[in-house]
């Protein structure tokens, strides 16, 4: 199931959502070259997260395969940096896309729920635990992580607790592709189900870091109790509603 929208109006103007994805596409285009060969393996090399590189389980000195016949060499620097520089970047055009249209889709109405500075604070701190996640299952891998879609995963995690009854509407791919809504929980649940699979197998799917996802998850909906302004979503519903907002504004 592929989602293209919500029945899911937001009330606030979903400025960080836009922020990011346009600091994502930004990346993409001038760092990365749009996948250019020689730009996006410098990229790679110089700012995707690589487990046993930031806890010094590899050796200075050692290769760490990028493509067919483009390797990085482990220095001996401590890549700090890279726990943040490494949600910006992406493999490729379907990886940079498909991550910012869920982004999209799902990540204004969770700004809505807690103001733009609680939601760019909430966005990061769901990457981090999505990298933590992904470097507890293999911590001394060679392997670079780079992406948004751990950060996403926690909008995904906080959506479905916030809103798990709003009608998403997919399209599905059964031979045919056929357009239905579904019910968020149902959706993004479904989403969820295919992490916990691909974990499952030894080397996950396609070399997805699907740890990532399923740690990103989780951190969202834990952590969608403490950013949540409860200000923000009374004034949402009775707006939503049709009602006059009678409370204080956030």
């Amino acid at each position: 199931m592929f989602p293209y929208r919500d029945d899911n109006p937001p009330v606030l103007t979903p400025f960080v959502t836009v922020s990011i994805i346009a600091a994502n596409l930004a990346v993409w285009v001038l760092v990365q070259g749009m996948g250019a060969d020689q730009r996006l393996a410098a990229s790679v090399c110089e700012l995707g997260l690589v487990p046993g590189d930031l806890l010094h389980l590899l050796p200075v000195g050692s290769t760490i395969p990028i493509s067919d016949g483009v390797t990085c060499v482990v220095g001996e620097g401590s890549p700090w940096r890279t726990l943040i520089t490494s949600m910006f970047l992406h493999g490729g055009w379907m990886h940079v896309l498909g991550n910012m249209w869920f982004l999209w889709v799902f990540g204004n109405n969770v700004e809505d729920s807690m103001g733009h500075g609680r939601f760019l604070a909430f966005y990061l701190l769901c990457g981090l635990a999505a990298a933590a996640a992904q470097i507890f299952v293999d911590p001394s891998s060679a392997v670079p992580m780079v992406g948004a879609s751990g950060a996403i995963s926690g909008v995904l995690g906080a959506y479905v607790i916030l809103y798990p009854k709003v009608r998403v509407h997919v399209l599905v791919f059964v031979i045919l592709i056929f357009r239905t809504s579904v019910p968020a929980w149902a959706m993004l649940g479904y989403w969820f189900f295919l992490q916990l699979l691909g974990a499952g197998m030894e080397q996950g799917v396609g070399g997805v870091a699907v740890w990532a996802h399923i740690g990103g998850f989780i951190a969202g909906a834990v952590l969608i109790a403490l950013f949540r302004n409860p200000t923000l979503l009374a004034r949402r519903e009775a707006i939503l509603s049709g009602r006059s907002w009678q409370g204080r504004p956030a």
